[in-house]
This record gives C-alpha cells, structure tokens and sequence, in this order.
C-alpha cells in the first residue's frame, strides 16, 4: 500500500496550511466542515432507496425544474453544517433564488459559499453517479457585516478555493486551492477521506469527447464541424470516444483523470448554455485550470467572465488543453466566416 493511502483530508488541508505561514486556520477549517456533509450526504445517497427520499418533492427550484428530494436533502445538510462556524458571511445554492443569510445568532466569517448541492439529480432514481459542487471567495464587502449579493457576484478566478464531492461506486472529495488539485476517496471502513489520487495533471491531449449528441440540429455550424472531425479522425490510432454520462461531476471528473473535453455549448434554443455560471462552471474550471487544462466559453476563459446575476448560465468547453484549443479554432472559425458574409 502507498503511504499517501494514509493521508486523510484533513491532515492534507493542515499540512497545506503550513506552506502558508500568513494563514489563520480559517480556510483548513471550513474545508474540514464541507467533507463532514460530504460523508453525510453520501450516506444518505447510499440507502436513497430505502428511506423513502427518491422521487419528487412536488415543487419547483428557481429554474423551474422539478426538485428531487434528496436534491433538498443535501441542500439543507449544507447549510446547517455551514452556517455556524463563524467562517461565512453569505451562502448561494443552486436551488435558492436569493442569497442564503447566515443567522444573526452566529458569527459572521470573511468567505462566501456558493454550490450546487446535487448535481445531476436528474440521474438520482437510475442510481447514476452525481455530486455536489462547491466554490469558496473571499468576501468583498466590510468584515463583520452580513454579506450581500456583491460578495456572491465575483469572477472565478478570484476564487480561494473549489471542489466537487463524487457520489459512485466510491466516494470522491477533489479539490485545489489553486496550488495543485487533490482527491480523496472515503474509506467506509473508519469514515476517512484518504489521498488517493496526488497532484492530479490532466493530459494534455485526449481522445474521449463528452457532449449530449442529442442536440446536434441545434447547434452551431463550428461546433459541428468540429464533431465531424472527430468522428472522422484518429488520436494515437484510434478513433474518439464519445462519452456522455448526464452528470456534469461524473463527465468532468472522467475528462480531469483521462483527458479529452467536455461540453455544454450554447445552441439556437439556449443561446446562453444552459450549466450555471456560479454554482458548476466557476468551480469546475478552476479545478481543471488547476490541474493543467483549459476552459472556456467559445470565446474566452470562463474564469474572467464578470457574472450579472446569482443564476447565470453559460456555455462551456473545458478539459485537456490541446482539445479546447481545437475547438476554439473550429468556433473563432465560424464567427469569422459568419462575419464575413
């Protein structure tokens, strides 16, 4: 057995934090906070159908998407599990309209918490992999002050810290601090998440590609052409791969371990995409510019995208870098010759 199988997470967040003699404990903290819901949420998805939280709620989230239950379930664990230990001054989540006010009894933090509690819900009753996904800021508005809809409104790389908790055969915690990104496996057996996979580099080429093929009449012409390609032309030999798994943790965590890209692009029915800018893109392309690669919205780099609203969506394009850049050339491409006519 290697001996980082005996690095858990919170030694990993601790030994981090000595690299950084100006911090205070506060980051290494709340990170610590975010696993302990993790494992509860994952106890909970493990025996889903058992205790009577598969299905619907009968409501409707800010989206206008029908809520699973176990979607509220983890909503509410992450905020009772993060809204009292003096660390946040604001919390968002995917399924609330408005931001999530930490209550007055408690302290209030200088970071802000935006997630998606359960990604892929949509897949919950087929028992396909899904996750939750977190991004962590640092507030922008006066300390000591409850934190306002500005604190949540930031580019993505202002953040300090982002992750995804993968729900599947295995329980996966991955996160960076924007030095390096690291997953951690639960260990069942004593309730630990274990180093498993260190300093994760994604290739920087790949011949898996991951989009809903579905939406093909849809598209755009340069993302077609681009589709075409691949499916006409080798890597290594071998012809591309499509892979398309429905959950945006479960298709991102393959493309940061394998290589390759994947995307939800904008078409003539969603002209914006359809993934939310701050509860899945920011957060999930920081992790893999972290590790190496590229992301983008078909024109520029998701990260410096100024957002206007809590609930934002976006198209994106993320993974090994070399891919991105093809598809980039295949989109600048076609805007050219549009522009052209």
């Amino acid at each position: 057995m290697k001996p980082t199988r005996f690095m858990t997470l919170n030694r990993h967040i601790l030994e981090g934090e000595k690299m950084h003699p100006e911090a205070t404990g506060e980051l290494s903290a709340l990170l610590s906070q975010l696993s302990m819901a993790a494992k509860v949420i994952s106890l909970e998805v493990n025996k889903a159908g058992l205790v009577d939280i598969l299905g619907f709620t009968g409501d409707s989230n800010v989206h206008g998407e029908q809520v699973k239950k176990l979607d509220m379930f983890a909503h509410e664990i992450l905020i009772r599990a993060m809204d009292h230990g003096g660390h946040f001054c604001v919390m968002a989540s995917e399924e609330e309209e408005d931001i999530i006010r930490i209550p007055q009894k408690h302290k209030i933090g200088k970071y802000v918490l935006l997630f998606d509690p359960l990604d892929g819900s949509s897949n919950i009753d087929a028992n396909v992999s899904i996750g939750t996904i977190f991004s962590i800021l640092k507030r922008v508005t006066p300390d000591g002050k409850p934190g306002t809809i500005e604190d949540c409104l930031q580019e993505g790389y202002k953040q300090v810290a982002a992750g995804y908790v993968l729900y599947g055969s295995s329980t996966m915690l991955v996160y960076t601090t924007g030095h390096g990104v690291y997953g951690f496996t639960l260990d069942p057996a004593f309730g630990e998440f274990l180093l498993s996979h260190d300093n994760i580099q994604i290739p920087e080429n790949g011949r898996i590609y991951s989009i809903n093929e579905g939406n093909y009449l849809y598209w755009h012409n340069g993302l077609k052409k681009y589709i075409k390609y691949l499916q006409s032309n080798t890597y290594d030999d071998k012809p591309y791969q499509a892979r398309y798994i429905g959950s945006m943790v479960a298709d991102v965590h393959r493309t940061l371990l394998y290589g390759g890209i994947f995307m939800y692009p904008a078409d003539k029915r969603n002209p914006n995409g359809k993934l939310r800018l701050m509860y899945e893109c920011n957060p999930m392309s920081f992790l893999i510019e972290s590790a190496g690669g590229r992301a983008i919205d078909g024109k520029r780099r998701i990260l410096e995208i100024v957002p206007k609203d809590l609930h934002q969506r976006t198209p994106i394009y993320l993974g090994s870098k070399k891919c991105v850049d093809l598809i980039e050339s295949y989109l600048k491409e076609d805007e050219e010759n549009k522009g052209g006519n």
